[in-house]
Parts: structure tokens; sequence; C-alpha cells
């Protein structure tokens, strides 16, 4: 297949979809919130979570069995279980709109599920996490007009305090555009366990799923930044709790503007998944809740089971790339409670 990224190589090369974020990372916080929204009737959605220990509400309902049909928005946010509560804020703000499910005359329920990762204490104050005014600030931001532009990357929103491995996570997006002209796109919140880094050879593994021209100004790293590099598995004392182990978990979407079903959409999550443990080792750990949605804006018809069949496999792809993307795009950090270099200190000669 001849396949190309889309104009903005990013999650809002999806028509009707808009991505806002709040980045908490001053006055003692090191958090924040994403959210995914999209037009007045919404997306059909699905899920797959592999990882042990996930974080997310309203999954249940994006079973194909279960009745409701499309989803109003997605979030994506740091503060584990905490994190949650910004929900309540993007979902407020949608009702103050009258957008959402009719559920009798005159009353609508936003339907907006959601996902956290663990960031808790990685700004050296475990109770500032995020709550419904993140939420509400967040989706402000993707209604404004930076929402539908190319997605902000790096160390913003849910990948404020993202760590992967022993270094510094974040967000990444990536796109795709097919030859018959669909489109599929991700944004992932990277905060593994495992490392997104080959400890051999100091190179990218979603990198080796790049579109031609993606990621060729990076170069092999030399044999001294991988002799220098510091551990590629955040299982380590955390710092601010002494024989604590670290946390964490990946969390994204995965989506199309071809028509899928609900049950085509879990397929679609379970596939994104693949590209998880494509450009993570070890992924899906007893210490990670790696959850990831997927989605259709059904732009555009229902893809044949050949189409579907190479939908799914660059839509894999498209996940190991955004997973490249968050590494590359994160900013250093260092707190009272843990420094966490980029992937460019760690391996300055890959530039």
């Amino acid at each position: 297949m001849s396949l190309k990224p889309g104009p903005t190589n990013s999650l809002t090369d999806l028509e009707g979809l808009r991505v806002g974020h709040h980045t908490a990372n001053t006055n003692g916080y090191l958090t924040g919130t994403t959210v995914i929204v999209g037009e007045a009737d919404g997306f059909i959605a699905g899920v797959d979570v592999r990882g042990g220990a996930p974080g997310s509400h309203e999954t249940d309902l994006l079973d194909p069995m279960n009745s409701v049909q499309r989803i109003h928005a997605l979030v994506l946010g740091g503060g584990s279980a905490f994190g949650l509560a910004a929900i309540a804020g993007v979902q407020d703000a949608m009702r103050e709109k009258d957008l959402g499910l009719t559920v009798m005359p005159g009353v609508t329920v936003p339907i907006v599920p959601g996902a956290i990762i663990f960031d808790l204490g990685r700004s050296g104050t475990v109770a500032s996490t995020p709550d419904a005014a993140f939420g509400r600030r967040a989706y402000e931001d993707a209604m404004s007009a930076a929402g539908s532009k190319k997605v902000r990357t790096g160390s913003v929103g849910g990948g404020t305090g993202a760590m992967a491995g022993g270094i510094k996570g974040g967000i990444g997006s990536a796109s795709v555009v097919l030859e018959n002209g669909t489109t599929v796109a991700a944004i992932i919140v990277l905060n593994s366990v495992g490392s997104a880094i080959n400890s051999k050879s100091g190179e990218i593994y979603g990198a080796a799923y790049g579109l031609p021209g993606e990621f060729d100004s990076l170069k092999k790293p030399s044999q001294e930044d991988v002799k220098n590099a510091p551990p590629h598995i955040a299982l380590f004392d955390s710092g601010l709790f002494p024989d604590v182990i670290t946390l964490n978990t990946t969390i994204g979407f995965l989506a199309t503007d071809a028509t899928l079903t609900k049950a085509e959409c879990k397929k679609l999550a379970g596939i994104g998944q693949d590209g998880l443990a494509r450009a993570i080792h070890p992924v899906h750990t007893m210490f990670d809740g790696d959850t990831i949605f997927g989605g259709s804006t059904a732009k555009r018809p229902a893809p044949n089971p050949l189409e579907f069949h190479h939908l799914l496999t660059a839509a894999a792809d498209c996940v190991s790339r955004a997973i490249a993307h968050a590494l590359l795009d994160s900013a250093r950090v260092a707190t009272p409670a843990i420094t966490l270099p980029n992937y460019s200190e760690v391996y300055p000669s890959s530039k």
C-alpha cells in the first residue's frame, strides 16, 4: 500500500474531532487532562483493556451488547483514580450547551468515557490532582480555535506528568491516509513501566513503523549514549515513597472516518494494543493499566472485509508511530520528587 500521513499527522486530521488540554505544571502540580470532543451527535466507540491495573470511567457501556451507540467526548488524563473527577467538568460544560444523549424531553446526558494514567506524587505533592475544573478547561480549549488544529503533543494535558521507562513520556499523535482515502489517526498518552527504547541500540521502537520521511532525521545513538542511559524499566524506588515501586499506564484513542460498528470499534481498539506491544517492552504489565479506545466518526462508507484488514494493519502502526512522537516531543522535567530527562537529552547523538 502507498500510505501517507494526513495534513497535520495527528488525530485532528479526522473531520469532526477536536482536542483540548489543560496542563498543570506549577504550584506543586505535574499533571493534566486531555479531552477529545466529537460533533453534536457524537462518535461510535469501543474499548480494549490489557493492563493489570486500569483506571477508567463508563467503559462498560462501550460493550457492543449495550444500548448506547455513540459517545460525545473522551477524557485521557492524569491523577490516577482522582483524575477521573475531571470527567464531571467536561460533562457539566457540555450539559450547559445541551449536548449529549436525549434521555427525556429537555434532558440530555453527555456520554463521556475516560481513562487515567498514574502520575501521583511526581510533582512532589500527592494531593495535587485534576478535578472538575481541569475537565472544563480542557473542554474549553478543545472548543477554541486551537482545538481543530494539529494536536499539541509532548508534556501537555494528560501527558504532563508521564514517564516511559526511566525517561519523560507524554502525548504523541499520528495519522495515515489509506489508498481509498480513509484516514486513521491515534493519540497516545505514553506512561509505561516498560521502555519505548531498545536498550541495546538506543533506538525508538515505534520509529521503525514510520511513514516515508517521518523519522528520517533520527540517527542511531552512539554506544557511549547507550551505555550512559538511565534504567529502561520504571520499576524503581520512586524517591518520594521509599520502597514503593513506580506505577504507570499507557492510554489512548485510535479512530477512523470509515463507518464502523461498535464491535468493529472494539476490534480497532484491540489492534491498537498490538501497536503498543510493538513499541513498548515489556507491555501490559501488572503495574500498568493499558487502555485503548477505538472510534469511528462515520464520515466515510463502511469498509469491505479487505479494506477493514488494511485499515487495521495501518492502525496498529499508527499507534506505534504516535508513541515515537510522544518520546520525541516531550520535555525534560525536574521536581522535588523526580527528574526525568527527555529522549534527546539521554541520546544527544540521535539528533
